[in-house]
């Protein structure tokens, strides 16, 4: 099996991308958008969840059943998520 040689360069930029990206969640932390706080803190994750998914993982450069591998395990995930939220919000207050 041949390996895929990726350049220094290209972790650097990554790297630099996730720093601004942390630099982005903590400014979401301090700026008030009402709802869309949760919408962008929860965008930015995903941002920086598919740059170390893709290049740290090295799953940009691996085969397509590698792929699917992965992109079954973001869509259980969000099965997950999606199940938990619908039962949390149509849960009512019993106090």
């Amino acid at each position: 099996m041949s390996s895929h040689i990726t350049p220094r360069r290209t972790y650097i930029f990554v790297y630099l991308a996730l720093l601004i990206l942390l630099g982005g969640t903590i400014g979401v932390a301090y700026v008030d958008l009402g709802i869309w706080n949760t919408v962008a803190a929860i965008t930015i994750a995903v941002v920086k969840a598919l740059l170390v998914v893709l290049f740290f993982m090295h799953v940009k450069y691996s085969s397509n059943l590698t792929r699917v591998y992965v992109l079954a395990g973001f869509l259980w995930l969000a099965l997950l998520i999606g199940l938990t939220l619908t039962d949390y919000l149509t849960r009512t207050s019993g106090f």
